[in-house]
């Protein structure tokens, strides 16, 4: 299953932090940031649900990113 999110960063390379950390998030199998749009795109693992998983995503990307958002 894949899903789009809206976010919030304030620049590409904090961008390209959260992608790496979504990536890195249980439950995700792959996941893109587009700072251009301000959108992430998230591709979860079989079975995953994502209303629990993108929670410990938004954990991850704040803490390479402490005040970025993810509107899920």
């Amino acid at each position: 299953m894949k899903k789009t999110y809206a976010i919030e960063v304030d620049c590409a390379n904090c961008a390209a932090k959260m992608e790496e950390a979504a990536k890195k998030t249980e439950g995700v199998k792959d996941a893109t940031v587009s700072f251009m749009t301000l959108k992430m795109k998230v591709e979860f693992e079989e079975g995953a649900d994502p209303a629990e998983v993108m929670p410990r995503v938004l954990k991850n990307c704040r803490a390479v990113e402490d005040e970025c958002e993810i509107h899920f």
